[in-house]
């Protein structure tokens, strides 16, 4: 009875987990020169994928501008960003990454550019849980200088919930089932809308109100 006890408490502390994201490292950081620089435009570049999932950066493109955006930043069209830099010799992420920013910024005729690395866009399958994890690193380089502005990361990891039934049996089948669907298809998007959401808003490391933000531009310095 006490095996049978202990491994049903076992089995479950997985279906108890659900998402959570991991806070930056530094609850102090210094934005001295970010608000020297004070950036209006920033140019999202094409992400660099160091994940498994060939197909993650594009997914990740399209959940990266509004939450800039709505922080108050012009965001040139990434779609649009990436087309001009594969005519200008760029095709590659790694080669954007490596390029001077002011480079870049000059294309376009923006104030800051804004690298993000994928580090992990994965489901690991465990019979009775599938935990999807997303990593990503943020850096935001000045425009004109090339100086950093601002820096973070985010981690969100993500196990689906399964409610009892009260039979011990059916449930672990319902669990096992569930981890074996999200394993066959799981859904990133919604954890890197989460992450990326709480990258830019994150008091003490976000991103700083833009000047199309009116009602929060450079008020906002008790949070940032």
């Amino acid at each position: 009875m006490k095996k049978q006890t202990r491994f049903t408490l076992l089995a479950a502390i997985p279906l108890l987990l659900a998402g959570c994201a991991l806070p930056p490292s530094d609850p102090d950081y210094d934005y001295a020169a970010f608000r020297s620089a004070d950036p209006r435009s920033i140019l999202i570049v094409p992400v660099v994928n160091n994940s498994v999932d060939v197909d993650a950066s594009d997914y990740f493109l399209s959940a990266i501008t509004q939450p800039v955006a709505e922080r108050g930043y012009y965001v040139f069209p990434v779609n649009m960003v990436k087309r001009v830099m594969e005519e200008d010799g760029l095709a590659d992420a790694n080669m954007v990454h490596n390029a001077d920013p002011t480079r870049l910024a000059a294309l376009f005729g923006a104030d800051s550019v804004l690298y993000v690395s994928i580090e992990r866009w994965d489901a690991q399958y465990a019979v009775l849980a599938t935990t999807v994890t997303v990593e990503f690193k943020y850096e935001l380089m000045d425009g004109h200088t090339g100086v950093e502005l601002w820096s973070t990361d985010q981690r969100i990891v993500y196990q689906p919930q399964s409610s009892s039934s009260g039979n011990l049996i059916a449930d672990l089948v319902v669990a096992a089932v569930q981890a074996a669907a999200t394993k066959a298809k799981p859904n990133y998007m919604p954890l890197a809308r989460q992450a990326n959401g709480a990258a830019v808003v994150e008091t003490h490391h976000g991103l700083p109100a833009g000047p199309y933000r009116v009602k929060e531009y450079q008020l906002d310095g008790d949070r940032f």
